[in-house]
């Protein structure tokens, strides 16, 4: 029978434990271990959350992974471009992880009202864009249908339709400059199909999505022609790697751009999350770990004639230390516990309810996003357990240098 777990319930049980001089430092090491549950736990959630959404919105206008040709134009326009024959397109067999491929081609041009005007890229795309993203940022009207004859329709950004004062089934004139300026420009109507609002203002006020074929038209390219190559993965987390295979399984003609690449200041940015997290973690363990050891060594001074009786009784050091890990341990998981309950608490309801909101010109979102997976709680909880117990084995060493005759006699 293990009889230190049988004392350590016994002693947590007991109505003088409860009432002892000790009860609110106990509970202070309680609460201690409850707040940095809750505050570790709302750093990974809004940590990773806040990495996956602006990651997410880079992505939805990018792709994972660009080929392009090499060419020194530091602009968003297409301006030599590619055949859309070729080995890899529209299924990129030869590199493992690729989930989908898409064509499409962008072009500058002004949008034109009788009372403002505003400067815009075209994203041209096809029947083969994946919608996916832009399904989840619309707010207003439906998604475009490229898939069958030309069509005006576009999606515009809640950005460009707020300055413009556009809705849903207005139309307007995009003009389209060209190289010569002494030649008259292009000149386009287009009409709203729908409104979207990605939340990150940069990307929202330079893009409008419309039919690849009229760039094709403007640019005077063949059908088969385009201006880059979007491509989408199964694992962001191998996004060089996979950009590396691509460039050795496509034309030497061609060039690949990882994501990361392309906007390594956003990246490097949110990066720094990481380290905040950690640093967040560090910290919080080291409060309650330090809140648990003033706990652990009131309860070994409040009970010092108990371990004079048990070690006049037989009982060796450790068995003595067990029984106070034990009790600790108790502590810890009673916080743990607390400490989980508001902490899901909060991260549901921010979740659900949006009770936090964000700069968008900041952050690049409208509120803060948590992400919530049963992994990292788990494996939060443990590593909290276990990090307090090993800092307890410490101070519980004091009860190797009681002596028996001196403790009972302690007062």
């Amino acid at each position: 029978m293990n009889y230190e777990f049988f004392l350590a319930k016994r002693i947590i049980g007991s109505k003088a434990y409860k009432s002892s001089v000790s009860a609110p430092i106990i509970k202070i090491g309680i609460a201690a271990i409850a707040i940095g549950i809750v505050v570790m736990m709302i750093a990974i959630a809004t940590g990773i959350g806040l990495q996956q959404k602006i990651r997410d919105k880079v992505v939805a206008f990018n792709g994972d992974i660009t080929i392009s040709n090499y060419d020194s134009n530091n602009s968003q326009e297409s301006i030599f471009p590619i055949s859309k024959n070729q080995e890899f397109y529209p299924n990129f067999k030869s590199v493992s992880g690729v989930k989908h491929i898409q064509a499409v081609a962008a072009k500058f041009g002004v949008i034109r009202t009788e009372t403002d005007f505003e400067g815009a890229y075209l994203k041209g795309v096809g029947a083969d864009y994946n919608w996916t993203y832009f399904q989840e940022f619309l707010v207003a009207g439906s998604l475009p249908d490229f898939t069958k004859k030309r069509t005006e329709d576009v999606l515009i950004s809640q950005y460009l339709a707020n300055r413009l004062h556009f809705k849903v089934n207005d139309k307007f004139q995009m003009v389209f400059p060209k190289d010569d300026v002494e030649k008259l420009p292009n000149i386009i109507t287009y009409q709203i199909k729908g409104i979207y609002n990605s939340g990150f203002q940069d990307l929202d006020a330079q893009y409008l999505i419309g039919d690849i074929r009229h760039i094709q038209r403007i640019n005077k390219w063949d059908e088969d022609q385009i201006g880059n190559f979007e491509v989408y993965i199964n694992d962001f987390s191998q996004v060089q790697n996979t950009a590396e295979a691509i460039y050795r399984n496509t034309p030497s003609t061609l060039n690949t751009q990882a994501i990361t690449e392309k906007y390594a200041s956003i990246f490097e940015w949110i990066n720094i999350f990481d380290k905040n997290i950690y640093g967040i973690i560090g910290i919080m363990i080291l409060v309650a770990g330090i809140n648990m050891i003033t706990a652990l060594l009131v309860l070994i001074l409040e009970r010092t004639q108990m371990i004079g009786i048990l070690k006049a009784l037989g009982s060796n050091n450790w068995s003595v230390r067990k029984l106070f890990l034990y009790n600790a341990g108790y502590l810890i998981l009673l916080g743990l516990f607390w400490g989980n309950i508001i902490g899901l608490g909060l991260l549901f309801a921010q979740k659900y309810f949006k009770l936090f909101p964000l700069d968008p010109s900041v952050y690049y979102v409208t509120e803060a996003p948590v992400y919530i997976s049963l992994s990292y709680i788990i494996a939060l909880n443990i590593g909290t357990l276990v990090l307090c117990l090993i800092m307890l084995l410490v101070p519980s060493y004091i009860i190797t240098k009681i002596s028996p005759v001196k403790a009972m006699r302690f007062e």
